[in-house]
C-alpha cells in the first residue's frame, strides 16, 4: 500500500484533534434526532408567543423534529433566559427573547447567568411600533402633537406596555429628539394601554400597531405615525416618525432566537436555514402579517453585531434616562 507525506498528514492530524471536538462535531452532523425546547419567557397568546407557535411547524417539517413550546414567564424575561442558559449547548434548548434581552443587562443586578453568553442565531420578526391618540386628541399630526407638548409640558399621558420595554425606550428617544416632556404611564402590557386609550383616561400610547389596532379600527382613536424605519405594510396610510422629520428613527418590539453559549456553527447553520425556509412560506407570512409582525431572518453574524450595539446603546439611554423597574 502506497502511503503519501499529505496522507500521513492528515492521518496525524485527525489523530490530535480533542476527542471533545470530535464529539461535539459527530453531534451537530447528527443533530437533531429528538424534539427541540423552545423556552419563550412570555405568556401564552401574546404576540412573541404567538409568533413562535406560527413559525416553528414550518421548522420542524423542514429539520424532521417537533419544537416543543414551554413558557417560563416572571422577572422581565430572566426566569426563561436562565433556563437557556444554564442548558447543554446541544440544540436541543432554544431561547426565543425580545428587546427585554438587551434591556435586562443594564437593569437587572446580580443575575446568574450572563446576557452576552448565548449564541445569536436570528432576529426572526419586529413588531413595529406606532404613536397612537385617542379619537377627541386636539393633535392630528405628529407636529401638532409636539407643538401640544411644548405648550402643555408635562400634562400629556403617554402609555406604554411597561417600564423598560421597547416602548418605553422608543418614547424616550421620541421625547428627547422632540424636546417635548409627557408624563410616562406604564401598564402591564400593550392591550391594557389601549383599552385606557379607548376610555380617554390617557391621551396616547406608544406601543405596537398590533395593540393599538383594534382600538383605532373601532374609531376610538388615531394612529399619528409608526415608530419603524419603513411604512408598515398592514397600515400603509400611516407615515413613519422618520418621514416626519425624525430621520433614522427606528423603534420596534421584535422576537429573536438564541441558543446558550457555544452552540456549535453547523447546528446554527442548520437551524437559521429551517428558520429562512419557514418565514418564506406563504401562509407563515399571512399569519404572521394578521399578527402585525414583519418577517427578518437576518443571518447569525449579522444578528450578532445587531445584540451586541444594541445592548451598548441600551446602556447608555438606561443610565442617562434613569430608568428602573418597577
Amino acid at each position: 500500500m502506497h502511503v503519501t507525506r499529505r496522507g500521513l498528514l492528515a492521518g496525524a492530524g485527525a489523530a490530535l484533534l480533542p476527542m471533545g471536538a470530535r464529539a461535539q462535531g459527530d453531534a451537530a452532523s447528527l443533530w437533531p434526532n429528538r424534539p427541540i425546547r423552545l423556552v419563550v419567557p412570555f405568556a401564552a397568546g401574546g404576540a412573541a408567543d404567538s409568533a413562535a407557535r406560527a413559525i416553528t411547524p414550518l421548522m420542524a417539517q423542514k429539520l424532521g423534529q417537533s419544537f416543543v413550546v414551554e413558557n417560563r414567564t416572571g422577572a422581565g424575561g430572566s426566569v426563561g433566559g436562565a433556563a437557556v442558559a444554564q442548558a447543554a449547548p446541544d440544540g436541543y434548548t432554544l431561547l426565543w427573547d425580545a428587546s427585554s434581552h438587551l434591556v435586562n443587562p443594564a437593569l437587572m443586578r446580580g443575575l446568574p447567568f450572563d446576557y452576552a453568553g448565548f449564541t445569536p442565531v436570528s432576529l426572526v420578526v419586529t413588531f413595529p411600533g406606532a404613536l397612537a391618540v385617542k379619537q377627541d386628541f386636539p393633535a392630528r399630526t405628529v407636529a401638532e402633537f409636539i407643538a401640544l407638548a411644548k405648550a402643555r409640558p408635562g400634562a400629556i399621558s403617554v402609555g406604554t406596555q411597561g417600564n423598560a420595554t421597547a416602548g418605553h425606550i422608543g418614547l424616550l428617544q421620541f421625547c428627547k429628539q422632540a424636546g417635548i416632556e409627557v408624563i410616562h404611564a406604564p401598564y402591564r402590557g400593550g392591550a391594557d394601554a389601549a383599552r385606557d386609550l379607548a376610555a380617554g383616561a390617557i391621551d396616547a400610547t406608544f406601543s405596537t400597531t398590533v395593540s393599538a389596532g383594534p382600538v383605532v379600527d373601532s374609531g376610538r382613536a388615531r394612529f399619528l405615525a409608526v415608530t419603524s424605519l419603513a411604512r408598515v405594510p398592514s397600515r400603509p396610510e400611516v407615515p413613519t416618525l422618520a418621514e416626519n422629520g425624525f430621520p433614522g428613527f427606528d423603534s420596534n418590539e421584535w422576537a429573536a432566537l438564541f441558543g446558550p453559549g457555544g452552540m456549535p456553527q453547523p447546528i446554527v447553520a442548520k437551524l437559521h436555514a429551517a428558520l429562512a425556509e419557514a418565514l418564506a412560506d406563504a401562509g407563515v407570512r399571512q399569519r404572521l402579517a394578521q399578527l402585525g409582525a414583519v418577517p427578518v431572518g437576518s443571518p447569525p453574524a449579522e444578528f450578532a453585531r445587531f445584540v451586541r450595539e444594541g445592548r451598548e446603546q441600551m446602556a447608555t439611554l438606561v443610565r442617562e434616562a434613569g430608568i428602573r423597574l418597577d
